[in-house]
């Protein structure tokens, strides 16, 4: 590559941010408020000789920025900030330390763990360290990127249809002998054809994958020979994780990814990507200098403003970025921007979303980072969904995310649960009300803010916890590999293990292990709501009662194919395609007032066919429901929704008129059977649900 004359820098411009190519050069700015002077330091294309270091002549509104003419794409580059080394102010610039670009679109290097990257002397932390850590610090490269997306278009799937498939890339196809073996575990494997095979056979409309950001393995994972294999740990936020491609090099990972998402796309399946602006992969104060830090330190991280040699870790990750300060919020906003524009996903799962909205004072659902998506005419248009809780004071926000908003409901979660396996179990479990509350869109969560019943996701098991099997396999976690002595983990699954804790041979507790399963994947699918299943619970995986796998990237986590349960999946098939052809529940909030013609909406019903009303909700002793739906979302004719969520079989009598079966969660596939104006009295069986339609239903 010819080398630019350093000479020949110019002041430039201070936006955008980051290094961009203009065709004759490269502009780069980078935001800093308190540093006192910002170097560019260029390396060969190997990122291990430096072969210049100038500095940054143009300061514009906290921005150092320069110009330098002749410089292409593939140049590679660090900075290094200069400014005051006093961590009680919370300011920790050191300039032997070499810093990664923020925007940075490619990184440099492999990073390993050595004592260079600590900006502070470990032995006195108040002192600066002054090894110089640029042999092995990341580096950026200038990239110009000009994909041809060949008329790739996003499938836009309203979110009354939307089936959410949350997914890590890596674990669905690492052991999948339908994927060629060179592309297994990759963004190639996940778009190969037999994998979008699976999904639309499932009915998926969305994937929703674990973060795919250039993230880290924290110090003490590699001391014990760990990965953070989910990768919650970002460092760079406008780059895709080359661990999750096949390909070598920058610039076929992102073309790698590109074909992923527009082979997706093709099939009319959305990418979702589960986002971190949460905290990134500096940890406390105790952790490394490798961008933000080295940066400006209090620009970037809350700090607490009696200590700001220390930092508010509303994360549990050691830091947490600080949205409130209008530079911070612009990174956020750009990284998302990008995604959306140059690598066309449909939308984000934000992690420890509260974060995202605290204010001065705690979360603010009508805060700066809102607002500024509600107005953005890229993000305004795409799914965002958020994990609505961190750990930081008043961080439990369930219902209260703005209009628009979609949140994961462990309310949903908890109570189906407690409704289905605790019962089982025979421990005290959720009643009646709470299920169809759940069922029927947590309207006291939504309705009083005028959101609509989507945006409840609904879930039994996600990423976070047991697997579907292993919820009703294991009580106690078996976290040992994790190497925390099985303390990490969440301690309250509403688990139940069917009487034999672990794998067993007893036919009577796989009987029910089945059974339950099934019920609860039901109930989750065709409640009202946007519904989320967590890749290989249709296939029966196991964890090995791990509930908290985070960083074990091997067959722990990797789905294995060959064990998949066909009935399950045949199961779940079935269920998403009654959903998608009657959308029993509809995209409307229920009154249960009748029409002028006397038709209830929603009508709830005991076993003998009275209404279901007043204190019998909550009468912890009955366990039987049935839900007249008289105008469901797509079928032509009434639904009803039977529920035996008690250990005993029971008789429940029908409303007058003919009805079909089309839905069986005690069969191994959920298939149906006939009922006629002879036949009123249904047997319906314990721990389960069906699903009738009235004659004229339209379903097929």
């Amino acid at each position: 590559m010819r080398k630019p004359d350093v000479h020949a820098l110019q002041p430039g411009q201070p936006w955008p941010l980051g290094a961009h190519f203009d065709g004759k050069g490269v502009n780069f700015a980078i935001v800093s408020e308190h540093a006192q002077a910002m170097e560019l330091c260029l390396y060969d294309a190997t990122g291990q000789k430096e072969t210049a270091r100038i500095a940054l002549p143009g300061h514009s509104n906290d921005v150092w920025h320069g110009y330098l003419p002749g410089a292409l794409p593939g140049l590679v580059y660090g900075l290094r900030a200069h400014g005051p080394w006093r961590p009680e102010r919370g300011h920790r610039f050191n300039p032997f330390k070499l810093l990664l670009d923020p925007y940075a679109r490619e990184i440099v290097g492999h990073f390993a763990w050595r004592d260079e990257h600590f900006g502070a002397d470990l032995r006195h932390p108040l002192h600066m360290d002054q090894a110089d850590n640029a042999a092995c610090a990341l580096k950026a490269r200038v990239v110009h990127d000009d994909h041809d997306w060949a008329g790739d278009e996003p499938p836009r799937t309203p979110l009354v249809d939307s089936v959410l498939y949350e997914v890590h890339v890596k674990g669905f196809s690492a052991r999948n002998a339908a994927v060629p073996e060179a592309l297994r575990g990759s963004y190639a494997g996940l778009a190969h054809p037999a994998s979008i095979a699976h999904l639309r056979r499932l009915g998926i409309t969305a994937v929703s994958l674990l973060p795919v950001h250039y993230a880290l393995d924290e110090q003490r994972l590699v001391n014990m020979g760990l990965t953070n294999y989910w990768g919650y740990n970002t460092l760079g936020f406008f780059c895709p994780s080359a661990r999750l491609a096949s390909s070598q090099g920058g610039a076929a990972q992102r073309a790698e990814f590109r074909a992923m998402v527009a082979a997706l796309h093709a099939a009319g399946i959305e990418v979702l990507l589960d986002v971190v602006y949460n905290h990134t992969a500096e940890t406390d104060e105790t952790g490394p200098t490798l961008s933000f830090r080295g940066l400006d330190n209090a620009l970037y991280y809350r700090l607490p403003p009696e200590q700001k040699a220390l930092y508010e870790n509303h994360t549990g990750c050691g830091n947490t970025l600080d949205i409130r300060q209008p530079r911070v919020l612009q990174l956020v906003m750009d990284s998302l921007r990008y995604w959306v524009t140059q690598m066309h996903v449909d939308g984000f799962r934000f992690d420890l979303a509260p974060v995202l909205g605290r204010g001065d004072n705690g979360f603010e659902r009508s805060g700066p980072f809102f607002t500024a998506v509600a107005q953005d005419p890229v993000l305004s248009r795409v799914k965002m969904i958020a994990e609505p809780w961190d750990i930081g004071p008043g961080g439990y926000q369930v219902g209260n995310f703005p209009r628009g908003w979609i949140e994961w409901n462990d309310k949903f979660r908890d109570s189906m649960r407690g409704f289905w396996a605790q019962a089982a179990a025979g421990r005290p479990a959720a009643h009646r009300g709470e299920f169809a509350l759940r069922l029927c869109g947590s309207s006291d969560l939504y309705q009083p803010r005028n959101r609509v019943p989507g945006e409840s996701v609904n879930y039994v098991v996600s990423h976070d916890g047991f697997t579907l099997a292993d919820l009703l396999t294991y009580e106690q976690r078996r976290n040992e590999a994790n190497g925390e002595n099985n303390r990490d983990g969440h301690g309250h699954n509403l688990g139940f293990n069917c009487g034999a804790e672990g794998p067993s041979s007893d036919p009577q507790a796989l009987a029910l292990r089945a059974k339950l399963q099934r019920v609860l994947l039901a109930t989750a699918l065709l409640a009202q709501g946007t519904p989320m299943l967590a890749a290989g619970d249709e296939l029966g995986h196991s964890q090995g009662g791990n509930n908290n796998p985070y960083c074990q990237d091997n067959a722990t986590t990797w789905i294995d194919w060959s064990q998949a349960d066909a009935d399950l999946t045949a199961f779940t098939a079935r269920v998403l395609a009654l959903r998608r052809q009657a959308l029993p529940f509809g995209s409307h909030w229920y009154s249960g007032l009748s029409d002028p013609l006397g038709l209830h909406d929603l009508t709830w019903l005991q076993a003998d066919g009275s209404l279901l009303t007043g204190d019998a909700w909550q009468d912890a002793s009955q366990r039987v429901l049935g839900c007249l739906i008289g105008k469901p979302g797509r079928a032509r004719a009434p639904l009803l929704l039977l529920v035996n969520g008690g250990t005993a079989d029971a008789e429940f009598l029908l409303p007058a008129g003919v009805w079909r079966c089309w839905l069986d969660s005690t069969h191994p596939q959920g298939r149906s059977r006939w009922y006629d104006q002879g036949e009123q009295a249904y047997a319906l069986p314990a721990l389960s649900l069906s699903l009738l339609a009235a004659e004229g239903s339209g379903l097929s």
